[in-house]
């Protein structure tokens, strides 16, 4: 008798059990497709600077109107990503009825020479811009290593007086800059013996009698004691 009641016990305890599970996936299912829990708003937060804000809005309008537990947020965010200078959208449920969205834009750093530009992050990335940029050339890869470079090899340069328009890899890993009065310096393979060169002729640059006149022309500093310019034609 005692095993019998244990079985009738616990045969109890399941369908309570299975009648609790029931009732809750019927309650989430209730929850998820109610006109009672619809996304009245999906609000932009922050302003745009480059971001299409006319396709990100259409985008945004799209998953108004939903449910707001069953609103499939990832997919509204990887559409905007998709969108031109979207760096990363962020997307959260506000109760009882919003969706917020926040907008991460690409903040323009160079121009990449097979096309595109390069962000702060040295991250690659469609689009166009018409402030004057530097220009940023190397193999397929190296636009982070570049824009880490480009900081570094611009302080260094700046005593020289004039902008670091152009730096260049090339695919056997040798660094090459042009200032923006033409000035042409080889700098050789070694990314930090290239920094060191770099420094080296900036700290030798303002004794040389005539300097302002290497303007245009190509500085070779891949010498270990010193450097050769030639002249451009």
């Amino acid at each position: 008798m005692w095993v019998k009641a244990r079985w009738l016990n616990a045969g109890a305890g399941f369908l309570v059990g299975m009648a609790a599970f029931g009732s809750g996936v019927a309650g989430l299912y209730w929850l998820a497709h109610s006109p009672l829990f619809s996304v009245r708003t999906v609000e932009l937060r922050g302003a745009l600077v480059q971001a299409p804000r006319a396709s990100i809005e259409a985008a945004m309008a799209r998953f108004g109107g939903g449910n707001f537990f069953a609103t499939r947020i990832d997919e509204l965010r990887a559409t905007l990503e998709r969108l031109p200078w979207v760096r990363k959208a962020a997307v959260r449920r506000a109760w009882p009825d919003r969706l917020e969205v926040t907008i991460e834009e690409h903040v323009a750093l160079a121009r990449w020479g097979a096309g595109g530009l390069v962000n702060t992050y040295g991250e690659r990335f469609a689009g166009e811009a018409d402030a004057p940029l530097p220009v940023f050339v190397g193999p397929p890869g190296s636009e982070a290593e570049i824009a880490r470079r480009y900081e570094r090899l611009s302080r260094i340069a700046a005593p020289l007086g004039s902008p670091l328009e152009r730096i260049t890899l090339s695919e056997r890993r040798a660094w090459q800059l042009t200032l923006g009065n033409g000035l042409q310096l080889m700098l050789g393979r070694d990314a930090e013996l290239a920094e060191a060169r770099l420094a080296k002729f900036v700290a030798t640059y303002a004794g040389i009698p005539g300097a302002r006149a290497l303007s245009r022309n190509v500085v070779d500093l891949r010498y270990p004691n010193g450097f050769t310019v030639q002249a451009r034609g």
